[in-house]
């Protein structure tokens, strides 16, 4: 099944295009000419995508990608120029904003089911936002990121959210102080991408990985990336007490049981998502 859902009055004729792939939903941002800056139109539609996922039983992961030579260029800073006019001098708007994408990087966060980002070309300011906010990320050799801001007067506060959450503070410091570009490698060596494969091989690699979290029952896959958030804002011993509760509700489900069965049985182990 797929869909290609139009940007109303987008001026680039963009789309997000919506494809299933058995227990996977591929998302794509298709904003080329814009090099797929997060508009408000994009961010709209990636939002309501999302809430209709985060619902769907049948989805039990998410691939998100992009067409053309960027992964997202972050902010549409024509959209954002054009309300230095306003009487306020463009407050008003861009807080509204920066609280639409706010609230998209936390969907990411909050959806249910895993997010894996498939990544090529560039992905700058709030594209690396969006990539450092999903859950996984794999990159081709030729992918770049970067949080510029700092080199055009405007310090990448919010990406810094995303950021300082995915890789260590000195890492994290060094992107948002330096606005310099950061190589596939290097950005696997600080931690944004989990992995990094041939150039064009992104989407592949990561629908293989989406298909095998798929495979698996749903009732520790959705209890653990909660938790795993939650815990993480934790300090240790309520982080502990926390993980515990949850660790012993997922003991008393179905699949559980089904699970420490099976491997005792040396069986294959037959999921109901219960």
């Amino acid at each position: 099944m797929t869909a290609a859902i139009a940007i109303p009055g987008d001026r680039d004729g963009a789309y997000l295009h919506q494809d299933r792939r058995g227990g996977v939903a591929v998302l794509t941002l298709s904003r080329p000419a814009s090099r797929n800056s997060l508009s408000e139109g994009m961010m709209s539609a990636l939002s309501e995508a999302l809430a209709r996922i985060a619902v769907d039983s049948q989805v039990r992961a998410v691939v998100l990608t992009a067409e053309g030579p960027a992964f997202s260029a972050g902010h549409d800073l024509k959209e954002i120029q054009a309300h230095r006019s306003d009487s306020d001098r463009g407050r008003a708007y861009f807080e509204s904003v920066l609280a639409r994408c706010a609230a998209l990087m936390t969907a990411i966060v909050r959806l249910p089911q895993p997010v894996i980002a498939a990544v090529e070309g560039m992905a700058t300011a709030a594209g690396c936002q969006l990539v450092a906010s999903c859950d996984l990320a794999v990159a081709g050799s030729a992918a770049r990121f970067c949080t510029p801001g700092v080199n055009i007067g405007l310090f990448c506060h919010t990406p810094m959210v995303a950021l300082s959450r995915s890789v260590s503070r000195k890492h994290a410091l060094e992107m948002l102080l330096l606005g310099e570009w950061v190589t596939a490698d290097s950005a696997h060596r600080m931690g944004l991408v989990n992995s990094v494969v041939e150039s064009g091989q992104s989407l592949t690699v990561a629908l293989e990985m989406a298909q095998r979290i798929a495979a698996k029952s749903q009732v520790p896959v959705k209890l653990g990336k909660a938790a795993f958030y939650a815990q993480a804002e934790m300090g240790l011993d309520a982080a502990y007490a926390f993980a515990s509760e949850v660790m012993a509700e997922n003991m008393l489900a179905r699949d559980a049981d089904e699970g420490i069965t099976a491997m005792i049985e040396k069986r294959p182990a037959h999921w109901e998502d219960r």
